[in-house]
């Protein structure tokens, strides 16, 4: 039996995009796809429609560690109109109530250490998180509410950046798991006013360098030059992914053992545990691997050049 055709090219990297307001993560997602073209892309945890800012498209056998950028830091600005409560806690969703806002700056200052350190934060129904299969969004738009449990956030910082009422604008700098727009409308409750997400940018998802983004706009013209090389110009090599993680260099032997999925024990002078990336004697990078407390490596994703 013949193999399936391929749809597309290996390439693998990933591409820093500044998503548009409006259109989906998924939708942009497979936009970049397209325009790549790419046998497999995925992103590294969706923006809401009403979001821009950096959205990582993994490319190719960067997808296996997305996981990763699914798990890291990530930080955002945020604005919020203060006086009033939205059925999504943003601007897309129906106002629900009204309030008078009779709030000074000295009391926003005050309040916002409350919302820094480690919390338990109730997700919005308007999420995708999924109860019997299905997203909590999905029974949202039907007016039914899904119990849901609290879970554990860390907020690391939360900057005052302007104030000119209503509009209350902050610096968010938080673990995987937040809702900004659940942030927002308890920091509204708290305030005594009420308060809705009307933008929110995301400005940083790990490490990944602000500056290095490119708008779809931008993205389109490089295409329009039908110069595959130049679109892969913009490509972040696979191991920036995982770039918090110690860099372990293996002999030749150790490369080739591990690229056959083998389990390697080694002298381990430095003393490294835990998850590490691998690299050959060439600096070509391998995957992540994990060293147990036997001194053994264990490969766990491996990358497939091929």
């Amino acid at each position: 039996m013949s193999k399936p055709r391929k749809r597309g090219r290996d390439i693998h990297g990933v591409f820093l995009l500044d998503k548009p307001q409006g259109m989906s993560s998924n939708d942009i997602l497979q936009k970049v796809k397209r325009v790549y073209q790419a046998n497999k892309a995925g992103h590294t945890g969706a923006l809401d429609p009403l979001a821009t800012g950096m959205l990582p498209i993994c490319l190719g056998e960067a997808t296996k560690f997305s996981q990763f950028l699914l798990d890291a830091d990530k930080r955002y600005l945020v604005t919020a109109k203060l006086g009033e409560r939205t059925d999504t806690s943003d601007a897309e969703g129906q106002i629900v109530e009204t309030r008078s806002v009779n709030v000074e700056l000295s009391t926003i200052l005050t309040a916002l250490p409350h919302f820094t350190g480690d919390l338990m934060q109730v997700p919005t129904m308007f999420s995708a998180l999924k109860h019997n299969g299905k997203p909590l969004y999905e029974y949202a738009r039907q007016g039914i509410t899904v119990e849901r449990d609290a879970r554990p956030i860390t907020i690391f910082e939360l900057k005052f950046v302007s104030y000119d009422a209503p509009n209350l604008t902050l610096e968010v700098h938080c673990s995987k798991g937040t809702y900004i727009r659940t942030l927002i409308d308890d920091l509204g409750e708290y305030l005594g006013c009420g308060a809705h997400v009307t933008m929110l940018r995301r400005i940083a998802v790990s490490d990944y360098p602000y500056e290095k983004m490119l708008t779809w706009e931008q993205l389109q013209q490089l295409a329009e030059k039908q110069d595959l090389a130049l679109l892969d110009q913009h490509l972040l090599p696979l191991d920036t992914a995982v770039s918090k993680l110690t860099a372990l260099y293996l002999t030749e032997v150790q490369t080739k053992a591990v690229g056959f999925g083998q389990r390697v024990k080694f002298s381990n002078e430095q003393q490294i545990y835990g998850q590490v990336r691998l690299f050959s004697p060439e600096n070509l990078f391998l995957g992540v691997a994990e060293i147990d407390q036997n001194n053994v490596i264990r490969p766990n994703r491996m990358v497939n050049y091929a």
